[in-house]
């Protein structure tokens, strides 16, 4: 069965954001260490080193990249369980995610932003972050890991065809 693209734009004051979600059953502290310790982060994106914080930078191994490269990796925000917020500057331009966690009844929905200077890269890069948080929920329940052919080129045009919405309470 092929994946479903999820993602969705907003217009916010600072630009567009990119929101996709992912719904655990499991409570927002054990889904927070699935995309911040080291050894569960290999799992499903990469593994990373260094000493984290907020205004700190670490390296993160992309391993699910050709060349499994190093990056580095700013931390803006980090309030655990509910909201990290990274940034990255590489060849391709700055790069801004936000990771954000609510629990209700035992079930955590992950809410996960790129903000976007430009709307138009949502064709590029939505199907890549739709194939990394479906590498998490693989590794948090055991499925087999998809494969990337799936949503790159596949969803490209969904994502392509996407209209930032209004931000809510607009």
């Amino acid at each position: 069965m092929s994946p479903i693209p999820t993602g969705r734009l907003f217009r916010t004051d600072a630009g567009t954001d990119l929101v996709l979600t992912r719904t655990f059953r499991a409570p927002a502290d054990d889904v927070w260490a699935s995309v911040t310790e080291p050894e569960r982060t290999a799992r499903w994106f990469g593994p990373w080193e260094g000493e984290a914080g907020p205004g700190r930078t670490i390296k993160v191994r992309m391993v699910h990249e050709e060349q499994q490269p190093w990056y580095e990796l700013r931390i803006e925000a980090c309030e655990p369980p509910h909201r990290l917020t990274v940034s990255a500057l590489d060849e391709f331009g700055a790069w801004r995610v936000e990771l954000l966690l609510s629990e209700s009844a035992g079930t955590t929905e992950l809410r996960f932003i790129q903000h976007l200077d430009d709307p138009g890269l949502a064709g590029d890069v939505g199907p890549g972050w739709e194939y990394y948080l479906d590498l998490l929920a693989a590794s948090r329940d055991g499925s087999p890991a998809p494969g990337f052919g799936d949503y790159h080129p596949a969803m490209q045009a969904y994502y392509r065809g996407l209209s930032p919405e209004p931000a809510a309470g607009t």
